[in-house]
């Protein structure tokens, strides 16, 4: 079937020197800071951003230049026959569809996945597709099985504070001042494209529990698989990794028989959401690795 390589981003929360151990080529996502170009691994490390979020300071996220892509495509198919590309879901980037549009000029050899995927379940996607190509998998056939399993994920986020959301224009500021004065924890949820609102909670405790409870029922309801058996259980954070580890244990009881990888969440989701956010998240193992 060829030698094939793995491409994400940075958005997946798979760090630099996690890719080389696991054989993925990541393509750092571009921030701009007071003016000024940053990439996600490279020149900006997590405690940098959060440095700079707190300040105040003048965050947007933007993609890959097609320079960037293109350049990364073109050193790699040099090396190998195929590429299989997973950005980050195509609800909240136009990465996703840019991408698509210049494999156009790769003859099929490279072929992009769009499975709504972010965090730690893009991270997921791109072990899956390693995994499928070490068992001679051709790179169309692993964007067809990614891209059919794409529904078979869940996050729940709790946002520890609400003025991140409002900056970035995802709620009003009535909305935001009502619940800051409330006291609110949102738990937001993606389930497929979007970030959507899930529930309201008025303490970290309450919001902990909301999400272990909506992950147990997608568990036994939405996958059919109570006891977890056939999936991977995930967990994000941003910035507080002490807490994280602390909610870890907590959701380590709730599914004993469950393995968690915790990883931070991606900064381009962060910067919407800001620090002290927790979440869980969960994909279905792909069949065809299952054997």
């Amino acid at each position: 079937m060829g030698k094939i390589a793995v491409v994400s981003d940075s958005n997946s929360g798979i760090a630099p020197e996690e890719a080389k151990e696991l054989g993925i080529y990541i393509l750092p996502m571009p921030f701009f800071i007071n003016g000024a170009t940053y990439y996600e691994g490279e020149n900006l490390t997590q405690e940098q951003f959060y440095e700079k979020l707190k300040d105040g300071s003048d965050i947007s996220t933007s993609m890959p230049s097609v320079a960037g892509v293109t350049d990364l495509w073109d050193a790699l198919l040099k090396e190998y026959d195929a590429i299989v590309h997973i950005p980050m879901s195509s609800g909240l980037s136009s990465s996703c569809e840019t991408a698509v549009m210049l494999s156009g000029d790769y003859d099929g050899r490279v072929q992009v996945v769009n499975n709504q995927r972010i965090s730690v379940t893009q991270r997921q996607s791109a072990l899956d597709a390693v995994a499928l190509a070490e068992k001679g998998t051709s790179a169309e056939k692993i964007k067809e099985i990614l891209e059919r399993e794409k529904r078979e994920s869940s996050i729940y986020i709790m946002v520890d504070t609400l003025t991140y959301l409002k900056k970035g224009g995802r709620i009003t500021p009535a909305a935001a001042a009502l619940g800051t004065l409330l006291r609110l924890k949102p738990v937001l949820q993606i389930q497929g494209e979007k970030l959507d609102a899930f529930a309201k909670a008025r303490t970290v405790k309450q919001a902990k529990s909301i999400m272990i409870d909506a992950m147990k029922n997608d568990f036994a309801n939405r996958f059919q698989d109570p006891q977890g058996t056939h999936m991977h259980l995930e967990m994000a954070y941003t910035y507080d990794l002490e807490a994280a580890e602390a909610f870890r244990e907590e959701v380590q009881a709730a599914f004993p028989g469950s393995e968690i990888v915790l990883n931070p969440l991606s900064l381009s989701v962060a910067c919407h959401i800001g620090p002290g956010a927790l979440a869980i998240a969960c994909s279905r193992m792909v069949p065809e690795l299952m054997s």
